[in-house]
């Protein structure tokens, strides 16, 4: 069977390769007959050029294609049968190969590329550098950026920024501050871009006098701050309670004609909610509108977190009541807040509620809203409701955390539900999740203690399962 699968995919490729060269092949002029010698006009004879990439058949056929194995025949039977890959092929195979982080593919194709001249764009690059980044293959990383030049690639400031944030989320603040330094070796002009990278990383190890001397160089090469600039300084101010020096820096930016955005404002109300200061939040708001900003989701999302925290739920929902009115839509992380304070004050059917709400408007929950969800009905133990919520989550592929699992289990054991419970765990079988030792020993000794023959019997069945 795997055979005659294999070769009536070969016949497909075949014929679909040969019916794409007959239509490049007859698009395209006949360069034998010769044009007559004739002095009246000629009429112009615009040339076809190629469908686009989503009409080639080998990507086509590609996209369809989710083992990186089965790619690489694929790229491989198209080629036995004469067609003649280029870069939108070999670009679009080692997206795939990389995301799937078969990084040995990876090198065997750009060997090919390389081979065969194909010449490759910036993107390419950078795209395999963010996926060595997301694995930490630091090293990987560096030599894909030292060795774009030999495939005919012009290194810009763009594919130096993508490494050097890469370097910084890797935790390699140094070696992101030799390249940073390098650039000009390179021929590279740096920009705002590459300052707010630095700047971030010295941030993220809390180095805040090393994130100043970059930007007072940032300053001396007389390279334009942006607002993603002072919202790194700002943030970080207002998170480490120095709501003053963030002020300052604010109307720093003011002066510099810098203007704040939504975000900014953001930073500044958090800061002010952290210091138990609500009403003076709110207000900036105000000031918002003042300086031409309209308040968005995020400031909305500031406040009414802040309400959440301190039990004011109901607050909260005024001001998502105030949203509508001002015709800002509520996202996902807008309702997550509610849901999330609602379950965590014993408010799990209100919950729901929001939830259900957040549907009919057209809001899809993501995986936080549903594990929220679930973890709420648990905690007051409405097992039958969590068990549907679970299986809502089930069939939009999101997965609560084993810690649930361990919980909605005992809930259903206790309460004499032995197939959910069975069916829940079937369920963590096939999502490959593991409760561990310490939640098997703790559902144990739930169990144990609350009737220690019908719970062994139980627990038989469910082990058993």
């Amino acid at each position: 069977m795997r055979d005659h699968r294999s070769l009536s995919s070969s016949v497909l490729i075949t014929k679909r390769c040969i019916a794409f060269r007959h239509h490049y092949h007859t698009s395209q002029p006949d360069k034998s007959t010769k044009k007559p010698k004739t002095n009246e006009p000629t009429t112009t004879t615009h040339k076809v050029t190629r469908k686009p990439w989503e009409e080639i058949p080998f990507l086509t056929d590609l996209k369809q294609t989710e083992d990186t194995e089965e790619a690489l025949s694929l790229f491989h039977h198209y080629q036995q049968t004469g067609f003649r890959h280029d870069y939108p092929s070999y670009s679009s195979l080692i997206y795939k190969l990389a995301k799937s982080r078969n990084f040995e593919a990876v090198d065997q194709i750009l060997r090919i590329v390389r081979y065969r001249n194909v010449r490759c764009r910036e993107s390419l690059f950078m795209g395999l550098i963010q996926h060595y980044g997301k694995t930490r293959s630091v090293d990987k990383a560096v030599d894909v950026f030292n060795r774009m030049t030999s495939f005919d690639c012009v290194r810009t400031i763009q594919s130096l920024n993508t490494l050097i944030n890469v370097l910084v989320d890797c935790n390699e603040l140094e070696k992101a501050r030799s390249f940073f330094d390098g650039a000009k070796d390179m021929r590279l002009r740096l920009n705002s871009v590459s300052f707010n990278i630095l700047i971030k990383g010295f941030l993220d190890k809390c180095d805040w006098e090393g994130a100043c001397k970059v930007f007072d160089e940032m300053l001396e090469t007389e390279v334009q701050p942006s607002v993603v600039t002072y919202n790194s300084l700002i943030g970080f101010l207002c998170r480490n309670d120095d709501l003053g020096k963030a002020k300052s820096l604010f109307e720093d930016m003011i002066q510099k004609r810098i203007r704040p955005n939504a975000v900014t404002f953001a930073l500044l109300m958090r800061g002010l909610c952290c210091k138990g200061e609500y009403n003076e939040a709110k207000k900036l708001m105000f000031d918002m509108e003042y300086r031409g900003c309209k308040p968005g989701l995020v400031n909305y999302g500031v406040l009414m977190s802040d309400l959440g925290k301190r039990g004011k739920i109901d607050e909260a929902k005024v001001l998502l009541g105030e949203m509508k009115k001002r015709r800002i839509k509520p996202d996902v992380v807008i309702y997550n807040i509610l849901v999330n304070h609602l379950c965590s004050e014993g408010r799990a059917p209100e919950a729901y509620r929001t939830l259900t709400e957040m549907q009919m408007k057209g809001c899809k929950p993501n995986a936080a809203t549903y594990r929220m969800m679930l973890d709420g009905f648990c905690r007051i133990g409405d097992f039958d409701s969590g068990l549907n919520v679970l299986n809502a989550m089930l069939a939009s592929r999101h997965s609560p955390t084993s810690a649930t699992f361990v919980c909605l289990v005992s809930g259903l054991i206790k309460g004499g539900n032995l197939d959910h419970a069975c069916f829940v765990l079937e369920v963590l079988g096939k999502k490959k999740l593991s409760f561990g030792s310490g939640p098997w020993r703790n559902l144990l000794c739930d169990l144990c203690i609350k009737d220690t023959g019908a719970c062994c019997e139980a627990l038989s069945e469910v082990i058993s399962t």
